[in-house]
C-alpha cells in the first residue's frame, strides 16, 4: 500500500516555512485587515442603510457595497503599486499589478524608497520588512483604501446617479487616494519630510471628508423634501453598524505598526479611550444645548473620536488621548451645530451625513494634535524620521506642528482640485444627479427594490390602479407593463 504524501504546506516541519515568517504577526495582520473590512462590509453598509430615509436605504447600502468591491479589483490591478511602489514623482508611484505569485509570497517590504539623512547618502531608516508575506500587506492596505471611498459616499447619499458613482469610485481611488497614500505612507515627499499620519487621519479621513464635500457641491443637493425631513429608518440597526465600526477600529489602528507588538497594544487602548471620551463629550453638549441626548449625536461623537486619534494612536500617551477625545467631541460639534448654520457656503452644500465635520474636521484636528502630543520614545518605535516629537516636548516639536499643517494643506488642496475635475469629467458622460422622478420615488425607481415591505414614503404603489392593499405587492410595480406608478 502506497504511503500517504502530505503536502509541504501542511507538514509539521518548520523548515518548509520561510525564515522571516512570524505566524503571530501574520495572523494579527490578517485579523486586523478583516476587522477593517468588517467596518465597511457590513458595518457602513448597515449604518448607511439604516441612518437614511427609508426610501434611500437600498441605494445607500449598495453604494457602500459597490465601492468596496470596485476598490478591491482596482487595488490589486494597479492602485497598490501607485501607493507603495517605485516613485515616478514626489507624490506618485508607478502603477502596476499586485497579482504575481513571486511578488505576493515574498517578505513584505514598504515603502519602496529608502529614507536617507540630509546628506542623501547615509541611511536614516531602512524600509520596513514585516515578518509576513506581501499578500497580507496588500490586503491590509486594500481595506483601508476601500473604507476611504465608502466614507466619502456618505456625503452624496440620497441623490447621486448610481452610474456616475460607479465611474467615480475607480477614478477617485486612482487619482486622489493613491497620491495621498504614497505621499504620506509610501515613500513620497511628505513621508520623507516627516509628516505624521499613524493610521490615516489625513490619508483616509481628511481626504474622504474633503473629497466628499467637494463631490456634494458638484452633484447638487437632495430634493427639497428630503433636505427638510430625512429621518433614519432604523436607529437600532444604525447602532449595530456603528458598533462594528467602533470595534473594527482595533484593526484600523492596531494593525498599523505592521506587527503584534507593544505599539499596537497602545494604539488599540488609545483608540478606545479617545472614542469613549468624545462620545461622552458630544452627548453632554447635546444635553446642554438641546436639553436631551441624541443617539445619532452619540454615534457622531464616537466617530469623531475614532477619527481624531487615528493619526496619533500609537504615538501619544493615554492622558493625551483623553484630551484629544475632549476636543474631538467638542470642536466638530461646534462646526456642525453652530458654524455650519452660519456659513453660507456650508449651507449651500448638501453633505448628507456631515462627513466634512465628522471626518475632515476631526481628521485635521487629530493631525495637528498629534503634532502637539507625539511622544518622542513612541515616535522612535514607528516613524522613519528620528528624533520626531510633538511641540510640548520641545526641541524640533514646533517644526513638527507646522509640518502637520502643511501636510493637511496638501491633502485638502489636492482633493478639492482632483475631485472637482473627476466630477466635471463624469458629468460630461452621465448626469451626476438623479432625475427628479428618481429623487421623488427613491429605491424602487433606482434599483427596483425596497428595504422593507411596508407602505410609506418613497414607495410607488397605487392602490387605485391595482385595487389591492399595499401589502399585496412587495416591489409595488405594475409587472404587466413594467411601468412604475408614481403616487
Amino acid at each position: 500500500m502506497a504511503a500517504t504524501v502530505v503536502p509541504l504546506a501542511y507538514q509539521n516541519n518548520t523548515s518548509t516555512a520561510p525564515d522571516w515568517l512570524n505566524k503571530g504577526d501574520n495572523a494579527w495582520q490578517m485579523i486586523s485587515a478583516t476587522l477593517v473590512g468588517l467596518q465597511s462590509v457590513p458595518g457602513l453598509v448597515i449604518l448607511y442603510g439604516s441612518i437614511v430615509k427609508k426610501k434611500w436605504a437600498v441605494n445607500s447600502a449598495f453604494m457602500a457595497l459597490y465601492a468596496f468591491a470596485a476598490v478591491v479589483i482596482c487595488w490589486v490591478t494597479w492602485a497598490y503599486k501607485m501607493s507603495f511602489g517605485d516613485k515616478i514623482l514626489p507624490f506618485l508611484a508607478k502603477p502596476g499589478p499586485a497579482l504575481a505569485q513571486k511578488f505576493l509570497i515574498r517578505q513584505a517590504a514598504l515603502p519602496a524608497t529608502t529614507h536617507y539623512l540630509s546628506d542623501g547618502v547615509t541611511v536614516e531608516t531602512p524600509p520596513a520588512t514585516p515578518f509576513y508575506p506581501m499578500a497580507s500587506m496588500v490586503w491590509f492596505q486594500c481595506v483601508f483604501a476601500a473604507i476611504t471611498v465608502v466614507i466619502l459616499a456618505g456625503s452624496v447619499l440620497g441623490r447621486m446617479n448610481i452610474k456616475a458613482w460607479m465611474m467615480f469610485v475607480p477614478l477617485w481611488l486612482t487619482f486622489s487616494y493613491t497620491v495621498g497614500a504614497f505621499s504620506l505612507w509610501g515613500g513620497g515627499f511628505l513621508f520623507h519630510w516627516g509628516v505624521i499620519d499613524y493610521s490615516g487621519g489625513y490619508v483616509i479621513h481628511l481626504s474622504s471628508g474633503i473629497g466628499g464635500i467637494t463631490a456634494a457641491y458638484w452633484v447638487g443637493p437632495r430634493s427639497k423634501a428630503d433636505r427638510e425631513r430625512f429621518p433614519p429608518n432604523n436607529v437600532l440597526l444604525m447602532l449595530a453598524g456603528a458598533g462594528l465600526l467602533w470595534m473594527g477600529w482595533a484593526g484600523f489602528n492596531g494593525g498599523d505598526p505592521y506587527s503584534a507588538n507593544v505599539d499596537s497594544s497602545l494604539a488599540v487602548l488609545n483608540t478606545n479611550i479617545c472614542a469613549a471620551t468624545s462620545l461622552l463629550v458630544w452627548t453632554c453638549l447635546d444635553v446642554i444645548y438641546f436639553e436631551k441626548p441624541s443617539v445619532i449625536g452619540a454615534v457622531q461623537g464616537m466617530i469623531t473620536g475614532l477619527v481624531c486619534i487615528t493619526p496619533g494612536a500609537g504615538l501619544v500617551q493615554g492622558w493625551a488621548a483623553i484630551i484629544m477625545g475632549i476636543l474631538s467631541g467638542s470642536v466638530p460639534w461646534v462646526t456642525m451645530i453652530i458654524i455650519h448654520k452660519r456659513c453660507p457656503l456650508l449651507q449651500k452644500i448638501d453633505d448628507t451625513l456631515a462627513v466634512f465635520h465628522t471626518h475632515a474636521v476631526a481628521g485635521f484636528l487629530g493631525g495637528i494634535l498629534t503634532g502637539v502630543f507625539a511622544e518622542p520614545v513612541l515616535c522612535n518605535l514607528f516613524l522613519p524620521v528620528t528624533n520626531t516629537r510633538g511641540s510640548i516636548y520641545g526641541g524640533s516639536g514646533g517644526i513638527q506642528f507646522l509640518k502637520q499643517i502643511v501636510g493637511a494643506g496638501f491633502i485638502i488642496g489636492w482633493n478639492v482640485v482632483v475631485t472637482s475635475i473627476i466630477c466635471r469629467v463624469i458629468g460630461l458622460i452621465v448626469p451626476l444627479r438623479m432625475s427628479e422622478e428618481q429623487l421623488k420615488i427613491g429605491d424602487d425607481a433606482v434599483h427596483g427594490e425596497e428595504a422593507y415591505a411596508l407602505w410609506g414614503d418613497g414607495e410607488t404603489y397605487d392602490s387605485t390602479i391595482h385595487g389591492t392593499s399595499p401589502e399585496g405587492d412587495g416591489l409595488h410595480r405594475n409587472l404587466s407593463s413594467g411601468a412604475t406608478q408614481v403616487v
